[in-house]
């Protein structure tokens, strides 16, 4: 029985998009030249901030991060960056008695930005409010002690193999990898990623089925 599902968030819950375009703007790079290096070091199994790395080999990614915020132009949030599935699904997880919890790579300010949301879910928590972040262990030991049920008995769902369903396979979860955002997809098939996910699915609204199945 899964008593508790657990999301990533980016390109799980919310949409790229205004991350990557709001980049590009801030270091004068044209949006479709960052969207494509960010394919690029997906298909190369790189992390994600290695596509700004390709174009200023130099940069102090925390620096740049730091300026945009005092700037004014720094992360922001609302109904539109959600996947439209998002409300209705977690809606009716928490309908059926699920535990609901966001837990994902983001910083602090962004976890701020979902709670003022009010998605629902019971709980919202980032790797930048907790200081350890994917695909370390200790973050799905926090993840555990929010979840308040056995690993066997919570699900992890996220887009990134080795963020997601890797490293909450070895701390023992239920894994469903969701065909969403590049990550998502270009690795949806890949036979080690179809071994380590209990499930495949192409949408949020797949949830619900698959834990009433599980009762």
């Amino acid at each position: 029985m899964i008593r508790t599902v657990v999301l990533d968030i980016g390109e799980t819950l919310t949409r790229d998009d205004r991350y990557w375009a709001s980049w590009g703007d801030w270091l004068g790079i044209p949006r479709h030249t960052l969207s494509a290096l960010v394919g690029a070091v997906v298909v190369h199994g790189r992390d994600n901030a290695d596509a700004i790395r390709l174009l200023r080999p130099d940069i102090d990614i925390s620096a740049e991060y730091a300026a945009r915020e005092a700037a004014g132009l720094g992360e922001r949030l609302d109904e539109t960056d959600l996947y439209e599935d998002v409300r209705p699904a977690l809606a009716a997880l928490r309908a059926a008695g699920v535990r609901v919890v966001i837990a994902g790579n983001q910083s602090a300010r962004m976890g701020e930005l979902l709670r003022a949301l009010a998605l629902p879910a019971d709980l919202v928590v980032t790797s930048g409010e907790w200081g350890v972040a994917k695909p370390a262990r200790a973050f799905f030991e926090h993840v555990l002690a929010v979840s308040e049920c056995a690993a066997e008995a919570t699900l992890y769902v996220g887009d990134h193999p080795v963020n997601d369903i890797h490293p909450a396979r070895a701390a023992g979860l239920r894994t469903a990898h969701l065909r969403r955002g590049p990550w998502g997809h270009w690795w949806a098939d890949d036979p080690a990623v179809r071994v380590a996910a209990d499930w495949s699915i192409n949408s949020l609204a797949e949830l619900p089925d698959i834990v009433k199945a599980q009762e």
